[in-house]
């Protein structure tokens, strides 16, 4: 039910959403109903990578697996993988892009916003996910990981075996102590998630300001054509008035000269 409905272009989604609940509730199936009425309308953006989703899955797959091994890379810290998948990542995603865009009605603040969304699935796996299952209901955005090649001419690091672990090479003085590198991590995820948090609130308070406004922009539409419709009226009805104070001097008339007839005849 959720995949018909954010398959549907924006405009049809509301209308679709209340059908689909009233048939929930008409079968005795509150629960879904209440499900169903929850479920957000997609921005145009939002909906513009559903339908990728869907009319493109082979380049959208290829995107998410790019983006898997780009974040594997980053954990290993092999520089060569690194520079080859950013290099792709950004071919893939490219791509991508244009074929969304050829799709037409995008704006370029919307288009912006379905690359920002792309790039989000390349470097979070949760993203990744949401764009597979094609049921966003606004655009992503992370900015939390993003990896990086490692300079030209840069040896990979090897591991070492395990017996030489305790002959390990002391840390060198410029890199942070590993708490310090913990409570870094743990501060950027910290500011990351606000920052999400802030991003989500925006885009629902976006979102609702717009579902409210097509309402009212219908509203606005159905009152402009009742009152063309009673202003037609009124016009008729004042035509017919008029018609009616002819008919009546008329009668009047006619009644003053037939009672002059009358007494002439009586004379």
């Amino acid at each position: 039910m959720a995949d018909r409905l954010y398959a549907l272009p924006p405009p049809e989604f509301t209308a679709a959403r209340t059908a689909e609940a009233r048939a929930a509730r008409e079968a005795g199936d509150a629960g879904l109903a209440r499900a169903i009425a929850k479920l957000r309308k997609p921005t145009v953006s939002a909906a513009a990578v559903n339908r990728a989703a869907r009319a493109h899955p082979g380049e959208v797959a290829e995107l998410l697996e790019v983006g898997e091994r780009l974040r594997a890379a980053w954990e290993e810290q092999d520089p060569d993988a690194l520079a080859e998948l950013t290099r792709r990542r950004g071919e893939v995603t490219g791509r991508l892009g244009r074929l969304v865009r050829q799709e037409g009605g995008l704006s370029s603040a919307a288009a912006a916003e379905v690359d920002q969304t792309l790039d989000a699935a390349v470097v979070d796996a949760g993203a990744a996910d949401q764009v597979r299952r094609g049921r966003l209901a606004q655009p992503l955005a992370y900015s939390g990981f993003a990896p990086a090649p490692a300079p030209r001419g840069r040896p990979a690091r090897k591991k070492k075996p395990a017996r030489e672990a305790k002959t390990a090479a002391p840390r060198p003085r410029e890199e942070a102590p590993p708490e310090q590198a913990e409570q870094a991590r743990q501060a950027q995820q910290a500011r990351q998630a606000e920052q999400d948090r802030k991003a989500r609130e925006r885009a629902e308070a976006e979102a609702a300001h717009r579902e409210w406004q097509e309402a009212l922009e219908a509203a606005q539409r159905d009152f402009d054509d009742r009152a063309a419709k009673v202003e037609r009226l009124e016009r008729k009805l004042a035509k017919a008035r008029r018609r009616l104070d002819d008919s009546g001097n008329r009668l009047e008339v006619a009644r003053r000269e037939e009672r002059h007839a009358r007494r002439r005849l009586d004379q």
